[in-house]
């Protein structure tokens, strides 16, 4: 069944998502085209999960932008280990660790974190243009921020040691998201109260699907400064933190 012989509102629906609706057919087979762009969209979220960032690079583009950086490295060595130990992702490197002391107890309000995560091209793509939203935010709520943590093959959990160490009030950690089938540059923003080891995911907020094509970098700054306006607030983060429905505004006021 080619696209136009679908219902209207089958049709509709294509027009309104890219996810695989009202698909082409032939017989009962998926025509050509659309098996092509599925194979596509395979490759691409292949290719994102083993995507290896060049972290000089990357501080590069922090340094353009404003931030000053520091570099870490979680327990795993390279990433097909990275991909195979989850564990290992969520724990700092022995000589990460001995390069904090010069951090230790700073104390910002918000330590930064940007994890290579399980799509390196989201990083690349979008985290300096993020950070840069957010810190006019940042400003106008006078919260002193860290150097910006560009943390090599991490995991969500390995903000929460960085954080500790600095005695960071809050750590936001911006990671690769799992790439999809649609998608296969997003960040996600997760926010920790209090960050030590130990934390839970029930004790975090998310921000999902944070890319051009998604919820907009303006946008979700917009949501990461109200979400930490409140959690520094009530002194929490987590299941018991709400949007409760508020409307964010996609620039700076």
């Amino acid at each position: 069944m080619s696209r136009h012989q679908f219902p209207a509102p089958y049709r509709r629906l294509r027009e309104l998502t890219r996810a695989r609706v009202a698909q082409d057919t032939t017989g009962s087979s998926l025509a050509t085209n659309e098996l092509l762009a599925f194979q596509h969209d395979w490759a691409k979220a292949r290719d994102a999960v083993h995507y290896a960032v060049d972290f000089p690079a990357l501080a590069s583009d922090m340094r353009d932008a404003g931030f000053d950086t520091v570099h870490l490295h979680s327990t795993a060595g390279d990433r097909p280990e990275y991909l195979r130990r989850p564990d290992l992702g969520r724990r700092l490197s022995e000589a990460s660790l001995e390069a904090l002391p010069p951090y230790r107890d700073s104390r910002p309000d918000i330590c930064l974190v940007v994890a290579d995560g399980l799509s390196g091209i989201a990083v690349v793509r979008h985290a300096a243009t993020l950070l840069q939203a957010f810190r006019e935010r940042a400003r106008e709520q006078q919260w002193t921020l860290s150097p910006v943590i560009l943390a090599e093959q991490g995991r969500v959990a390995l903000g929460d040691p960085i954080g500790e160490a600095l005695g960071a009030r809050l750590t936001a950690m911006i990671i690769g998201e799992r790439p999809g089938m649609t998608a296969a540059d997003s960040l996600g923003i997760y926010l920790t109260y209090a960050p030590r080891p130990g934390r839970t995911d029930a004790e975090r907020n998310c921000i999902s699907n944070v890319r051009p094509d998604g919820q907009p970098l303006e946008a979700a700054a917009g949501t990461m400064a109200y979400l930490i306006g409140r959690a520094l607030s009530l002194q929490l983060t987590g299941v018991a933190l709400k949007d409760q429905g508020r409307l964010i505004d996609s620039g700076p006021s």
